[in-house]
C-alpha cells in the first residue's frame, strides 16, 4: 500500500518549529505508545538538537505495558526523560513538573543568582497528528484551550497556553513526514489514525491491520471476534469477522467496507486489547 501524505501547511510548521526553537526552554514531544518508532518524526528529532526533551508515550493504556517500559528504558538519556501517560485521565501527569524541573535546573539556578524571581519555563509541545497534543495541553491548562479531534490536523497554528504548573507551552500543528521511506511506518500510522482515513484504501488497510495483529496478537482477535480459529488468508479471517457481525447486504454479500471501518475503530479504541505494534529493538 503507497502511503504519502504531506499537504503543503506540513512544511511551513516544519520552519516554524526551527523559528519557535528559540523561543523555548525545552520540548516536549508525545508519542503513540503503540507505535513509539513510527510516531517519532524524524523531522522532529533534527530540528530540535540538543535542546532538554521530555518524550510522552501517550496511550499507553492502550499499548501493552511490559513493551512501554522497556521503550522508556531505551530512549531515556541524560538530556531526556521519557514518561507514559494517558492524556485523558491524568495518568503520569505528575510526573511532568518534576521532570521540567529537573531538565532545566541549571538554567533556573542561575537565573535566581541573578536575582530573577517567578521564573517561568517556556516548552514547546511537538508531535505527530492525532497522538493527543491537544488533550494533553488541556489537561495540563485545565482547561479547553487547544482545539481537540479524533481525525489529524485539528491544531491550526501557534498558540502560547499558561498552566497552573508554571509552566507556558506552545502547541504546534502536527507535523509528518514529506515521505514514508518505511512501508510499515506509513501502515503503523494509519492503523492508528495519525493519516487521514479518507485518502487511505479502508479495506487494504484493514486486512493489513488483520495480517499484523495475526503475528502477535492472534488470540486478541480471537477472542474479541469470538473465532475459533485464525485462518492463513487475512481476507478469510476479515470474512469471517463479517458474518460473526453481521456486516452483511442485502444478498447474503460481505459488506467490505463496513466490516473494515469496525475492525480499525476497534483496534484504535482499544477494544481488541493491549497492543504494542513496535518493540525496541
Amino acid at each position: 500500500m503507497d502511503i504519502n501524505w504531506f499537504p503543503g501547511h506540513m512544511a511551513k510548521t516544519r520552519r516554524e518549529l526551527k523559528e519557535n526553537l528559540k523561543m523555548v526552554d525545552a520540548i516536549i514531544e508525545i508519542r503513540d505508545a503503540r507505535i513509539v518508532k513510527s510516531s517519532a518524526n524524524p523531522e522532529i528529532e533534527n530540528i530540535c538538537g540538543n535542546k532538554p526533551r521530555i518524550i510522552l508515550l501517550n496511550k499507553s493504556d492502550l499499548g501493552e505495558e511490559k513493551v512501554t517500559n522497556e521503550w522508556i528504558k531505551a530512549l531515556s538519556g541524560e538530556n531526556t526523560k521519557v514518561i507514559a501517560i494517558n492524556s485523558l485521565k491524568d495518568s503520569g501527569m505528575k510526573k511532568i513538573k518534576d521532570a521540567i524541573d529537573d531538565l532545566l535546573k541549571e538554567k533556573t539556578e542561575k537565573l535566581k543568582a541573578k536575582g530573577l524571581k517567578n521564573i517561568v519555563n517556556r516548552v514547546m509541545v511537538v508531535g505527530i497528528p492525532n497522538v493527543g497534543k491537544s488533550t494533553f495541553i488541556n489537561r495540563m491548562a485545565k482547561s479547553s484551550i487547544a482545539k481537540t479531534g479524533d481525525r489529524p490536523g485539528v491544531t491550526k497554528s501557534r498558540q502560547w497556553i499558561k498552566t497552573k504548573i508554571g509552566v507556558e507551552l506552545m502547541d504546534t500543528p502536527g507535523i509528518l513526514w514529506p515521505k514514508f521511506e518505511d512501508e510499515k511506518v506509513g501502515l503503523n500510522l494509519a492503523f492508528t489514525g495519525a493519516i487521514k482515513d479518507e485518502i487511505m484504501d479502508i479495506e487494504t488497510l484493514a486486512l493489513n491491520l488483520i495480517e499484523r495483529l495475526s503475528e502477535d496478537y492472534g488470540e486478541n482477535l480471537k477472542e474479541r471476534y469470538k473465532l475459533d480459529k485464525l485462518e492463513e488468508i487475512p481476507l478469510d479471517n476479515m470474512e469471517n469477522i463479517a458474518k460473526k457481525r453481521g456486516a452483511i447486504l442485502g444478498r447474503g454479500e460481505i459488506d467490505y467496507n463496513r466490516v473494515a471501518i469496525m475492525i480499525l475503530d476497534e483496534f484504535r479504541g482499544g477494544k481488541l486489547g493491549r497492543i504494542s505494534l513496535e518493540k525496541p529493538e
